[in-house]
């Protein structure tokens, strides 16, 4: 196709412009329409078949049916599930207007479930609340909204022009006056003029790459990329917690949902591979994401939705509902495997990452009517921060937008000429991919887009990540300029990854700038694992800035009108924005941050400068260390270290002295370099005392290897590594231990048993063990250490140190629900001996996690004597796992020798 010239721009008019046509915008197409509006309708798709509803809902997970729930006790609980973070006023909304909504959505032919008595069939899911209300039904919901929206009286008000996808909203002295946007069929530009514009355009569901690696294979409807989070922030508008992650439980390989909202009021329930129920958690929230991801990846993983435990005509309701509705392809995908919910639970698993405040708390900032921070633009369903706002939320904020927004146009005039700048970059946003058509297509941009969004964005997050991340995609601005397309539908597409980019670039800075960990999985900050209820009182807010960059704001927390006891300390009566400055980036590889195209300009400067003397280098046959010389103190640290490695490689006469000399170069990389080269040739390095000169370098990595170094050459002194051992960074800690355990000095690993590191305390464990001369009190002490892994560490060296004074405390540790300190005590229960041992072991050998079975078999032949010992042994010799059948044969066959 051809470029279309902006003079042959299509101009649309209306009262009410409502961007998208899924639940949220249907609605407040509707409301808008009643209040007298003339309405004009945008989807991308077609709005009998678009948006979260397209295929159904099964269920409500907010309803405030009164005699059923209060809505001061909804508030409370959301206010929980989100940490406090919160408008309540917004969320009182949807608590009193839920109920109104499920009548006029019963009006218009939806159904949802009653009791015999003709009462709401509300069912409790979660420990708190009765919210539930299931839509055996639920199919046909999209479908009854289409029917009213084609009304005749809806008709005469309502202009729907599907295909056309708006991908900026316009604006004229701050406030919103229209949109621009794409023809997906005939490529035509279409310009719009409104009094008032409604964002309805769900969340953004492409954000993350779900595991199966399929470009729409995800939690949410894939149209979702973030286009109204992208049109909010560029004309304006503030968003909020948009750090605020969502992540969900899924059918493991399935992009849909488990359904325990639906299965669970029927009996199903979650259980990990024990069949034990694992859920702490009394409400939906990260924090409950989080003990499913912990309970996934631990030794009781995985998880299921347990249901076969289910009368029959249970399950025949349960199939009629989730095999017809939302996902209609679930039956399809259970028989293919041979599942029946008769005879198999449903294996669990989590989605890929996403923002949508209708399941988690990040969108466009809004009040209780709707309005965003610019004048004359509102924000309803997911894409609105309303938290945990779901389905009734989404057509109870889409009826508040269209009726404020209705409510406005008496006093505002129409939009004569729009923005003329504003519409010439949309149209060159749109078209771009059409002036080079064989520039890489919009499924490998995107690909690798949401790739990086996994790997550097998706929690357990850390600033070096995120850092990563935010340079990736500034970077990747001129990957997605060079995307090629030939078809408006291309068009359409190579839009959206633009949409995805700025979503993943405002998921990666506000994750970095909220420098605590909230939330529970949605915002776990490995780096900051600790709530700030000081510093971090407040929403994160951020927008984009007069010059275009992207700024943040801290927004207090309004008063609570509903108290929240354990959290009524967060609001503050000051309402006054704080601007907050994004972190410097950091990171492990050079030139991050803004200082990235300075760098590039400057290397491509000096390339041919650089590239001679390294060929030159390069080239040398054999050189000695004088011929060396001058390249080791060349100006450019590239050359220097290249020189390095040459030495490192020829190792001439006097190698040594220049590569400990250069653990003091002023260059990082240089550094790095010889680090590298002084360890590879460790055991060859002559006797030299240059190498402690190095001990107090600035650099922590120096630092590390110098210590490691002295440890391997056994020339470093006990007290250079006692020093070693309190140093600040913790890599030189661990060095030190490992030194400290090269002298026997166990008395100094007792103090590094108590570091706050978490590697430390346990190479300090394990060099307790492998010195074997003392220290059993402060292993002792380690197996009630807070972390694991460090109690893991230390039970496996009681096995060296301990005594029969540690039975119980091994015993114990045997049935603990992380799989390393099982582990752990099965290594430990060495100390014991076989007549005391052998019970314990071959109850371990019975464990569901292969390493415990076989720690137990290592243990249990330690004794090639003991009867005890070989009749356990026995028992392991036709295990699953090919590593323990293996050992229990070799201890056999060393008892019988």
């Amino acid at each position: 196709m051809n470029i279309p010239d902006l003079d042959d721009t299509v101009r649309l008019d209306c009262d009410v412009l409502v961007i998208g046509g899924g639940t949220a915008g249907t609605m407040a197409a509707l409301t808008a329409a009643e209040a007298g509006a003339n309405v004009l309708l945008l989807e991308k798709a077609h709005v009998r078949h678009s948006g979260a509803l397209a295929m159904g809902m099964d269920g409500v997970n907010n309803a405030v049916i009164p005699g059923k729930a209060e809505p001061e006790d909804y508030v409370a609980e959301i206010t929980r599930a989100n940490d406090g973070i919160v408008n309540q006023r917004t969320i009182y909304q949807t608590a009193t207007r839920g109920f109104a909504m499920v009548q006029r959505l019963e009006r218009y032919g939806v159904k949802f479930e009653k009791d015999a008595y003709g009462e709401y069939a509300v069912r409790r899911v979660h420990r708190s609340g009765s919210y539930v209300l299931p839509m055996p039904e639920g199919k046909d919901v999209k479908k009854a909204l289409y029917r009213v929206l084609r009304q005749r009286t809806m008709r005469e008000r309502i202009r729907i022009e599907n295909r056309l996808m708006p991908v900026r909203v316009l604006t004229d002295n701050g406030r919103a006056v229209g949109a621009a946007a794409l023809n997906t069929r005939t490529g035509e530009f279409v310009a719009v003029g409104a009094k008032a514009v409604i964002l309805a355009t769900g969340p953004c569901g492409r954000l993350g790459l779900p595991a199966s690696g399929y470009l729409y294979g995800t939690y949410e409807n894939p149209t979702n990329a973030g286009d109204g989070y992208a049109m909010a922030y560029h004309a304006g508008a503030e968003l909020s917690g948009i750090e605020c992650f969502q992540i969900n439980p899924l059918i493991k390989d399935y992009n849909g949902p488990a359904c325990a909202y639906v299965a669970n009021p029927f009996g199903g329930y979650q259980v990990n591979a024990l069949g034990e129920r694992f859920v702490d958690s009394d409400y939906w929230s990260g924090q409950m994401m989080a003990e499913v991801k912990q309970e996934i990846e631990s030794a009781r993983g995985p998880i299921y939705l347990k249901v076969s435990h289910l009368p029959g005509e249970t399950l025949d309701a349960l199939e009629g509902i989730l095999h017809t509705t939302e996902r209609p392809t679930r039956g399809t995908f259970h028989a293919n495997r041979g599942h029946d919910y008769r005879t198999h639970d449903i294996e669990m698993h989590i989605s890929e990452i996403g923002l949508c405040s209708g399941h988690s708390a990040s969108g466009v900032w809004v009040d209780e009517h709707a309005r965003t921070t610019v004048p004359g633009l509102y924000a309803a369903g997911d894409l609105a921060c309303v938290p945990h706002n779901y389905m009734i939320g989404a057509f109870v904020y889409g009826d508040l937008a269209g009726a404020h927004a209705a409510g406005t146009l008496d006093a505002l005039p129409a939009p004569a000429a729009l923005p003329e700048d504003q519409l010439a970059a949309a149209h060159e946003l749109i078209y771009r991919p059409l002036r080079h058509p064989d520039g890489p297509p919009q499924q490998q941009v995107e690909y690798k887009l949401r790739r990086f969004v996994n790997d550097y964005v998706a929690p357990p997050k850390t600033a070096t990540k995120l850092s990563l991340a935010i340079e990736t995609f500034d970077r990747m601005l001129e990957d997605l300029a060079g995307m090629g397309a030939r078809t408006p539908h291309e068009l359409m597409r190579c839009a959206e990854v633009s949409f995805i980019r700025d979503c993943a670039e405002m998921a990666a800075r506000s994750s970095l700038t909220r420098t605590e960990s909230r939330w529970g999985l949605y915002h776990e900050r490995a780096d900051l694992p600790e709530r700030d209820d000081v510093e971090w009182r407040y929403h994160l807010n951020l927008r984009k800035s007069a010059d275009g960059a992207m700024e943040f704001l801290k927004r207090p927390v309004a008063p609570y009108f509903v108290p929240v006891p354990g959290l009524d300390e967060l609001p503050s009566a000051d309402t006054t924005a704080i601007p907050v400055a994004q972190p410097d980036l950091i990171g492990t590889p050079p030139n991050l941050g803004a200082q990235v195209r300075s760098d590039q300009i400057s290397g491509t400067v000096t390339k041919d400068l650089v590239a001679p003397r390294i060929a030159v280098l390069l080239g040398l046959d054999a050189p000695g260390v004088g011929e060396l010389a001058d390249f080791l103190a060349d100006p450019d640290p590239r050359v220097r270290a290249t020189a390095l490695s040459v030495l490192t490689e020829n190792t001439p006469d006097g190698f040594a002295d220049p590569l400990i000399a250069a653990l003091a170069d002023e260059d990082a990389e240089v550094r790095a370099a010889a680090v590298d080269g002084l360890r590879e040739l460790a055991e060859i390095l002559p006797a030299t005392t240059g190498l402690a000169g190095h001990a107090d370098s600035p650099d922590p990595v120096v630092r590390a290897a110098v210590v490691d170094l002295l440890r391997a050459l056994r020339t470093g002194s006990g007290e250079l590594f006692a020093k070693a051992a309190v140093d600040a960074d913790h890599r030189v800690r661990i060095q030190a231990v490992n030194a400290l355990v090269s002298l026997d000095d166990w008395g100094a690993l007792t103090a590094a048993a108590h570091d706050d590191n978490r590697e430390v305390r346990i190479a300090a464990a394990r060099g307790l063990a492998t010195i074997g001369l003392g220290g059993a009190d402060t292993l002792r002490a380690l197996t009630g250490d807070r972390d694991p892994l460090v109690r893991a560490a230390a039970l496996t060296a009681l096995g060296r140190l301990g005594d029969s004074a540690d039975a119980a405390t091994l015993c114990a540790a045997l049935s603990d629900s992380a799989w390393q300190i099982r582990e752990g005590a099965a290594r430990g229960l060495a100390a014991l001996g076989p007549d005391e041992a052998a019970a314990p072991l071959s109850a371990a050998l019975t464990d569901i996690h292969p390493d415990i079975r076989k720690a137990a078999v290592l243990t249990l032949s330690t004794w090639p004597e003991s009867e005890a010992a070989r009749h356990a042994l026995e028992t392991a010799v036709t295990d699953s796992d090919a590593d323990v059948r293996a050992y229990a044969r070799r201890a056999l066959a060393m008892h019988a020798g």
